[in-house]
């Protein structure tokens, strides 16, 4: 997605970068899960100064929440930008996972919604549901006593109920591209909603300026104040000459301050960089794609055809191993979807996560686990970016993602804020390129883990039989007869 195409940034006369580089934190922290799904812990970079949330500018009932919260001290990315986004500036934000990037633009903006309360006062748009959700109780965390009104605006959910939300103009936004340019097309009305938005944030805005959201974004971004006010920006919709006017058309001496933060460096991003460092504060911490330096990364080669027998042995193993949790990602819906039902028929307890499940279902799955309730979650891609879970010791990349960036991604749901991790991937035959460029991208080796063979292959007949159950339940499901011996031998084949 190219900058011109897009009016993000309003303009300013002053022009700011910084360039921080973390500090690794070498010390190993509490590890106990938070007591709610609602604490909201400080997590990543270890701070550069004893300097407190107070001397940034925050009001002390932000401060006595942050310190509830167990916030001691901001972390690099809050400590710059927060002074930069309270003084009015637009920002970039680019910092590690972990790092404490959603703390960094929430903070502020609660504190000005908190001296002006309407809504829509801030629109949130982030890449994927779970990431919405998670960020949605990230505000209602830190915005608890002056009665945030919040709407999470994403697919998989009434589509009418979230136009009924909106139409009640919650503070803060939380949405997914398609969804809420679904909402917005089916009832053009809803725009007028966003005409004094105060702030627009792009959360993981790496991947929403892929060109695969950049239809959503035009529609979006041309319900905003300030959307039609710059050269190349997204064009007023409506006849003027027949005095039709747009949202983004009335509205557009409006104050609009946009947010960016990433994790990652892109082209895309670049592009906006240098086109807008004039008018941007931009705060980058960002070395390029790298682990942790307390996460243990190991690989394991083994025949693609005994690849759940493997998988069986190293999970049983987990206790023996001090595992608590893990997360085994898996590159298809189909495929994330037999695997758990292979390890249900096993006896272990279980949880998947992938786009192919109900909305409900997701939410229900990912809770288990992060409460831990259960102790595995299989999850595709949908789960590797954005998402905090402290308690994830391992991480098995059950498939190998095509993309050795999605890897660094993956393996950061572990080995977080400063605690030690384990990343252990399984390599087949097919996939030693692959390895290859993931050992190219990270700038070292993976270590073998070593198993024996003789010992792994104990338990194939059990995990072979549990595979020809999972099969025959995903055969019913499709609506297949399962008593017809043609399925049972389509079955046995596939095995």
């Amino acid at each position: 997605m190219e900058e011109e195409n897009f009016s993000l940034f309003a303009k300013s006369k002053k022009r700011k970068q910084i360039s921080l580089k973390p500090k690794a934190d070498t010390k190993s922290r509490d590890s106990n899960p938070p007591k709610s799904d609602a604490e909201l812990r400080n997590d990543g970079e270890a701070s550069t100064s004893n300097i407190s949330f107070k001397a940034l500018g925050l009001t002390d009932w932000l401060c006595n929440v942050c310190k509830s919260l167990g916030m001691v001290r901001p972390t690099p990315v809050q400590e710059s930008c927060i002074p930069a986004i309270l003084s009015g500036r637009d920002v970039i934000g680019l910092a590690s996972t972990g790092s404490g990037k959603t703390a960094a633009f929430a903070l502020p903006i609660l504190m000005e919604l908190a001296k002006d309360p309407y809504g829509v006062f801030a629109l949130i748009m982030t890449p994927t549901r779970e990431l919405a959700i998670q960020i949605a109780e990230q505000f209602r965390a830190l915005g608890a006593g002056m009665s945030l009104r919040d709407s999470v605006v994403i697919g998989g959910v009434d589509m009418q109920q979230q136009a009924r939300d909106l139409v009640k103009r919650p503070h803060v936004i939380i949405a997914t591209p398609g969804r809420l340019k679904g909402l917005l097309d089916a009832d053009s009305g809803l725009k007028t909603i966003f005409t004094k938005a105060r702030f627009l944030v792009l959360d993981e805005a790496d991947r929403l300026m892929e060109p695969s959201f950049s239809e959503e974004l035009r529609t979006i971004l041309s319900a905003l104040p300030g959307a039609s006010s710059a050269p190349g920006g997204a064009t007023d919709v409506g006849d003027a000459s027949s005095g039709g006017t747009t949202a983004a058309a009335t509205a557009s001496t409006s104050v609009r301050q946009t947010l960016l933060f990433s994790a990652t460096m892109t082209k895309s991003l670049i592009k906006l960089q240098s086109a807008s460092m004039k008018d941007a504060f931009v705060y980058q911490a960002y070395e390029g794609l790298r682990t942790a330096d307390r996460l243990k990364e190991e690989y394991i080669f083994i025949p693609a055809k005994v690849k759940e027998v493997y998988l069986a042995h190293v999970l049983g193993q987990l206790q023996d191993l001090k595992v608590r949790s893990a997360i085994i990602f898996s590159s298809t819906c189909k495929g994330c979807h037999l695997l758990s039902l292979v390890l249900e028929e096993l006896g272990l307890s279980c949880a998947s996560l992938h786009s192919g499940k109900p909305q409900k279902q997701r939410i229900a799955a990912l809770s288990k686990f992060k409460s831990g309730m259960v102790p595995l979650l299989l999850a595709t891609d949908v789960a590797s970016r954005g998402l905090d879970i402290p308690t994830v010791d391992l991480v098995i990349n059950y498939d190998l993602p095509m993309l050795a960036s999605d890897y660094v991604h993956r393996v950061g749901r572990t080995a977080r804020a400063g605690r030690s991790g384990w990343s252990l991937s399984f390599i087949t035959q097919h996939d030693i390129q692959l390895l290859h460029k993931i050992e190219e991208l990270v700038g070292h080796q993976l270590s073998e883990f070593k198993v024996e063979e003789a010992e792994a292959l104990k338990g194939i007949t059990k995990v072979y039989g549990a595979k020809r159950a999972a099969m025959l339940k995903v055969a019913e499901e499709d609506g297949l007869d399962t008593s017809d011996r043609r399925v049972k031998k389509m079955v046995k084949r596939m095995r």
